[in-house]
């Protein structure tokens, strides 16, 4: 079994710049996409945002997934992790999240960077809630400090990946447990409007 997810991931870094899981490597690459870069990292606007912040952290190295992390990686991914809560510090009105996705969909590694009202009308299934909301969500400082202490990240199982995505929708802010999507973004508005007042 171990030996097939190899193979998958193997085949899966080899995928043409063509293919739709290569976007981000094209948006690194596209000024108007760009909020931030040095030498080691690129920040882009996420073209399908799920909050009104929503902001990717890549590192120019390419590094397929945060699975392919290595110890000798601890300086980029503390450098993500240090930009990431600089862009955070910049918008003072809002709470903000910041992690990886333990099963990523996209080609290179990326650090979300993502504001907790999720008030966006790209934000459309239960799998896109709870890539947020659930532990499939891998949060940046805990990531960083795994990597320090063992020297490797543990990879969660596939298995337990879709279990999360498949999880019952409740909000981030309370107990309420809507039964659809529909339902908890209407319910998410009535936190942002407490917000406000």
């Amino acid at each position: 079994m171990k030996r097939k997810a190899e193979s998958n991931t193997n085949k899966s870094t080899t995928l043409s710049k063509s293919h739709w899981s290569a976007g981000l490597l094209k948006s690194m690459e596209d000024p108007e996409c760009i909020v931030k870069e040095d030498d080691k990292i690129v920040v882009i606007k996420d073209k399908y945002p799920k909050a009104q912040f929503h902001y990717l952290v890549l590192p120019k190295e390419n590094i397929h997934s945060i699975w392919q992390v290595k110890r000798n990686h601890q300086d980029l991914l503390t450098h993500m992790h240090d930009v990431a809560h600089g862009l955070v510090e910049k918008q003072t009105d809002h709470e903000f999240i910041i992690g990886y996705h333990a099963m990523p969909s996209m080609q290179r590694m990326h650090l979300h960077v993502i504001s907790t009202d999720f008030n966006s009308p790209c934000l459309k299934t239960k799998y896109h809630w709870n890539s947020f909301t659930t532990p499939f969500f891998l949060h940046s400082s805990d990531v960083c400090r795994q990597l320090h202490e063992g020297g490797e990240l543990i990879q969660i199982s596939p298995g337990r990946c879709k279990d999360y995505l498949n999880t019952q929708l409740k909000c981030h802010k309370c107990t309420i447990q809507p039964k659809n999507m529909p339902d908890l973004k209407r319910h998410i508005l009535t936190h942002i409007d407490k917000q406000k007042q």
